[in-house]
């Protein structure tokens, strides 16, 4: 590797501002969920398409999520003949030079307890409430995955404790399905940070699935969901807590229409269908992500977003297997709608609990079909009421 490309972190520190630019080239789903402070996002992509938006007046920067990336660009732009460096270890370095051993939780609950209790305590406790989510003797594994939806399910639920209106139990899972080093101690430093007693249990899902070329991510949303179940079951649990927030589920509701042509819905709870006695909850479901990303940005809180080590900007990794670019799609979309109709995201979300059976075509029900001609002919149907 050619050293005069490369940039340390404490480097970095020492420069003057005004002397460089901070490139992020991730894509921008990585970039929204967390970066280093004056940076500018410009996708990887978008770089080797216009590398003249970069000025010429001044030292670039690039990083990507672990340096890997960002020195490629590097070696590129150079060739080009820009004045650049890329910043080794990217996104993943800065994350851990960026802890502190400050002792910051109190002042983080209160701000969950005080600023946040309207936008997301009393929504976490109002889908716990209207969804059942949480009963007396429960003993909960709340799934962390290091991301910030996680994190703050976990300081929810021990807020939640506190007030013990119902007796249960939780453990804070996380899986390994074979982090990097760097990744693997962002998650235990937030978790120290946090004040959240995780249990680590390791896998080799990341290995498994590393040579598959038709759909790796959903193969490893469903093995990693696979052995939550059971390492959950292991230790007592009969449910197993998932972060997946209101922005998840509209987004799934139009996904499901535009790209798989059915009406569906991320629901707040399933049975397990593999796992006897077990149950899937959702209770971040009514909390919206950028009060979320409020939460994490007040308290100066950074997180990892995709964790593969295969893949350096992936953001393909859904609970739902999913891909990133897609999901992308629909929130490009549902932003563009809500400037016409700023109620667009509550009428989506509404829109699955008021399905009129009596007006549509087809409909599946425990896995059986159902045709409207079934009964078209003895059921009382008119023009006026549909």
């Amino acid at each position: 590797m050619n050293n005069t490309l490369e940039i340390k972190i404490q480097d970095l520190k020492n420069l003057n501002k005004e002397e460089y630019l901070l490139v992020d080239i991730r894509e921008e789903a990585a970039f929204a969920h967390g970066f280093i402070p004056n940076a500018v996002n410009i996708p990887l992509s978008r770089l080797r398409e216009k590398p003249e938006l970069l000025p010429n007046d001044k030292k670039i920067i690039l990083y990507c999520a672990k340096g890997i990336l960002s020195y490629e660009a590097a070696e590129e732009l150079e060739e080009k003949g820009y004045d650049v460096a890329h910043l080794a270890g990217g996104y993943g370095a800065w994350l851990l030079d960026s802890f502190s051993t400050e002792e910051r939780y109190p002042e983080i609950e209160k701000s969950i307890r005080k600023k946040f209790h309207k936008t997301i305590f009393s929504r976490f406790t109002k889908a716990i409430n209207e969804y059942e989510l949480v009963k007396e003797g429960d003993k909960i594994a709340v799934c962390i995955s290091g991301g910030k939806d996680s994190m703050l399910m976990a300081k929810l639920f021990q807020e939640l404790q506190k007030h013990r209106k119902v007796n249960f139990d939780v453990i804070f899972l996380v899986m390994d399905p074979g982090y990097n080093e760097t990744n693997r101690k962002v998650i235990e430093e937030n978790a120290r940070l946090l004040n959240i007693p995780i249990t680590i249990f390791e896998t080799n899902i990341f290995e498994t699935v590393y040579e598959i070329e038709k759909s790796p991510c959903y193969l490893c949303a469903r093995m990693r969901r696979g052995y939550l179940y059971s390492k959950a079951k292991e230790l007592g649990c009969n449910k197993i807590a998932l972060g997946h927030h209101y922005d998840d589920v509209i987004e799934t509701i139009l996904m499901g229409m535009l790209y798989g042509a059915q009406i569906q819905t991320m629901m707040p709870k399933l049975h397990s269908t593999n796992f006897e006695g077990m149950e899937l909850i959702r209770p971040m479901y009514l909390i919206r992500e950028d009060d979320i990303k409020h939460w994490r940005d007040y308290n100066d809180l950074h997180f990892i977003q995709c964790a593969c080590r295969f893949t350096d900007t992936c953001t393909t990794c859904r609970e739902d297997g999913s891909t990133g670019s897609k999901r992308m799609e629909i929130k490009g979309l549902i932003k563009e709608l809500k400037e016409i109709n700023p109620f667009i995201e509550g009428n989506i979300f509404k829109s699955v609990e008021n399905v009129n059976l009596s007006t549509v075509i087809a409909y599946k029900e425990n896995g059986v079909k159902h045709h409207f001609l079934e009964n078209y002919d003895t059921a009382e149907r008119t023009e006026e009421n549909g």
